[in-house]
C-alpha cells in the first residue's frame, strides 16, 4: 500500500474500540442492600474494590459480631487493607484462620512457619510477581484468599494493584459471554514453578498437584457473582479448542485485567495488611524498587473446588 492511500479517507484500521462509561457494579445483582458498619470506619479507595479499615487491632482477637461485620466488608470490597499493624507472625496466622484452614505453598520460600510464605526483594532477588494472577489457580481447589502483611517497604515503589474479575466479565460482549458459558479451562504450575524444578521432582510435583480444569466462568461461593476466572501465568490451555483458537481467546480474556476501570492500587508502608478474596481478584506486584528492600509475609485460607 502506497503513502497516498495511506493518506486517503478510504483507509481506516479495523479495530475495537470500547470507551465511555462501563458497567460498576460492586455487588451481583440482587444482592442485599449495603448495610453500616458500626464497628470500624471503612474508606474506599473506588467505586468497586478497595476499602481501608480503621479501628481495628489484628492483634488482638476478633469478637464474633466483628468478624461478622468484617466478613461482610470483605465479601463487599474484595480487597481489605489495616494499616499501622505491629503485629507478630503468630498474629497474622490466628488473623487468617478466623475464615478457614490454612494452606502451605510447596514451590515458594517459608517464614517461620509452613503456613507463611516469605518474599524478601533485594539487590539479589527481583520482584517476579509483576504479571496479573490469582494466586495457586492450579490447584483442584484454589485459596480463598489471603493475608499479606509487609514489614519493609521501598522509598518509593512496590505497590501492588488488585482487579475486580466480576466487573471484568460483566463488561464482556454478549457475544464472549455467550461464547464462553459453559468453557473450561486447564490451569498449571509447570511453566512457572516448575521450570526451576529437576526432572525427577518436577515428576513428584506433576503427581502431587495434577493439572486442574476448572470453568473459565467461575460462580463465586458466597455472593453468587460470575467471575472471569482465568490468568495469564497459570491458565494454559481451554479445553475443546484448537491450540489457536484457545491462545487467541485467552489473550483476549486475559486483557480484561489491564483495564483500570476495574482497578485499585494501593501504597504499601510498614505494618500494613492487606486481605483479598481470590476467588473474586486478581492482583499485580509492581516491580519498580529494585534493587532495594521489600519484605512481605504471605499466609493464604484454603478454598473450595470452583464451579
Amino acid at each position: 500500500m502506497n503513502q497516498t492511500a495511506y493518506l486517503s479517507r478510504n483507509y481506516a484500521p479495523s479495530r475495537e474500540l470500547k470507551a465511555g462509561a462501563r458497567q460498576l457494579h460492586r455487588l451481583a445483582e440482587g444482592s442485599q442492600p449495603e448495610q453500616p458498619y458500626t464497628l470500624f470506619t471503612l474508606k474506599p479507595l473506588g467505586p468497586l474494590l478497595g476499602a481501608e479499615i480503621e479501628g481495628v487491632d489484628l492483634a488482638v482477637p476478633l469478637s464474633s459480631e466483628l468478624k461478622a461485620e468484617l466478613h461482610h466488608a470483605f465479601l463487599e470490597w474484595k480487597v481489605l487493607f489495616f494499616r499501622n499493624q505491629d503485629i507478630t507472625s503468630e498474629q497474622q496466622v490466628a488473623f487468617a484462620k478466623e475464615w478457614g484452614e490454612l494452606e502451605k505453598h510447596p514451590f515458594l520460600p517459608q517464614g517461620n512457619a509452613e503456613e507463611i510464605t516469605r518474599f524478601e526483594k533485594n539487590a539479589n532477588m527481583t520482584g517476579n510477581e509483576n504479571i496479573w494472577h490469582t494466586d495457586v489457580s492450579w490447584r483442584q481447589e484454589p485459596a480463598l484468599g489471603s493475608v499479606l502483611r509487609l514489614s519493609e517497604v521501598p522509598a518509593l515503589g512496590g505497590d501492588t494493584l488488585w482487579c475486580d474479575m466480576g466487573a471484568a466479565y460483566d463488561n464482556l460482549p454478549d457475544e464472549i459471554k455467550e461464547r464462553i458459558d459453559g468453557l473450561t479451562a486447564i490451569h498449571d504450575f509447570t511453566t512457572t514453578f516448575g521450570r526451576f524444578l529437576p526432572p525427577d521432582v518436577l515428576n513428584v510435583k506433576q503427581a502431587e498437584f495434577p493439572a486442574a480444569e476448572h470453568p473459565i466462568v467461575r460462580t463465586h461461593p458466597e455472593t453468587g457473582r460470575k467471575t472471569l476466572f482465568v490468568n495469564a501465568v497459570f491458565t494454559i490451555r481451554i479445553v475443546g479448542l484448537e491450540e489457536e483458537q484457545s491462545e487467541q481467546l485467552l489473550n483476549y480474556l486475559f486483557s480484561q485485567a489491564h483495564i483500570p476501570e476495574y482497578q485499585i492500587r494501593f501504597r504499601w508502608e510498614p505494618n500494613s495488611v492487606a486481605f483479598w478474596d481470590n476467588r473474586a481478584t486478581q492482583h499485580y506486584a509492581v516491580s519498580d524498587y529494585f534493587p532495594h528492600r521489600r519484605v512481605a509475609e504471605r499466609v493464604s485460607i484454603a478454598g473450595d473446588r470452583p464451579f
